[in-house]
């Protein structure tokens, strides 16, 4: 393919993504509908890391997140 290196890196990475064992964590949003996100392996190990330092579960860690403010 003849295309610049950044769509090549993208494609890659999707490809990698899309062999890899997809991870589901179900969760409440802020509004209480319930939300589900499909996790990479990856996403999924930092986000059990991050929820196990802070003592709580992945869904109540999405939940406390979805109240970050969005960066401007």
């Amino acid at each position: 393919m003849n295309l610049p290196d950044d769509e090549q890196t993208f494609l890659r990475d999707l490809v990698k993504a899309s062999r890899q064992k997809i991870h589901v964590v179900k969760w409440p949003d802020r509004d209480g509908s319930e939300r589900q996100t499909a996790l990479t392996q990856a996403e999924a190990t930092r986000l059990n890391a991050i929820a196990h330092r802070l003592g709580i579960s992945k869904p109540e860690l999405m939940r406390q997140a979805a109240h970050i403010p969005v960066a401007k």
